[in-house]
């Protein structure tokens, strides 16, 4: 069987544009509708959905807002709740001044060394305590007094880490002059200031107390004497042979 091409390669090539230009028509009318689709349903949710939500949520606000307005006294509750959520916030921030009390205990030489605090000041600006009182007998015990502080620690617990830090620094006396007590002994009055370690009063601080090292030695022998004459002993010299 015989066929014959009839249609010029002109007419083919003419043909086969059309179909062509006709397939891209049709994908970009298809594309068109596609987006006009979903730009209507975009319109309906913000000028439909949205709208709706929002009317709902502004009638729940006015419902709510109408439950406050009859609840008494409303400004007073919510200052003292306000105050109450600081509470934690304050705490974890103010020393804990009771340990006062225990670096007292832990400072103040037994007797005959005696000494009376008369007045205390804690400067919390400036870290230093502040002592102002009286030594029995003579400036000996003022000077037992001193290096007792001089040689305290402070043992302390940060979580559950065991940590020790000197007691006092910048140590300083002063106004120290002779007088008479209550009973008419003699005694020495005097103004003692040290500061102390942030440790000491920290709230995060646990198991916090004040200890004496001075190798174990508190007696007069040992305090009453200046500590600049003592020294560790020298090592041996190793001779060459």
């Amino acid at each position: 069987m015989i066929e014959l091409n009839l249609i010029p390669d002109v007419k083919q090539e003419l043909i086969r544009a059309q179909r062509g230009r006709s397939m891209v028509i049709s994908t970009a009318i298809l594309a068109g509708v596609i987006a006009l689709g979903i730009i209507a349903l975009l319109s309906i949710y913000v000028f439909a959905v949205q709208s709706i939500r929002s009317a709902v949520a502004d009638e729940i606000i006015k419902t709510e807002d109408k439950k406050l307005a009859s609840v008494q006294d409303l400004n007073k509750i919510l200052t003292i709740q306000n105050q109450l959520t600081k509470i934690t916030e304050l705490r974890d921030q103010t020393e804990v001044t009771s340990r006062l009390f225990d670096v007292l205990r832990g400072i103040l030489p037994p007797a005959p060394n005696n000494v009376v605090i008369s007045h205390l000041t804690f400067d919390a600006l400036n870290s230093r305590i502040i002592l102002e009182g009286q030594a029995a007998r003579d400036f000996s015990v003022l000077e037992i007094f001193k290096k007792t502080i001089d040689g305290a620690v402070v043992d302390y617990k940060v979580g559950e880490e065991e940590n020790q830090v000197k007691l006092a620094t910048d140590i300083s006396t002063s106004d120290v002059s002779y007088g008479e007590d209550s009973s008419g002994s003699r005694v020495v009055r005097f103004t003692m200031s040290f500061v102390y370690p942030p440790e000491l009063f920290a709230p995060s601080s646990s198991d916090v107390a004040v200890k004496l090292t001075n190798a174990g030695n508190v007696t007069d022998s040992y305090l009453g004497i200046p500590r600049s004459i003592f020294a560790d002993r020298a090592d041996d010299l190793e001779e060459n042979n």
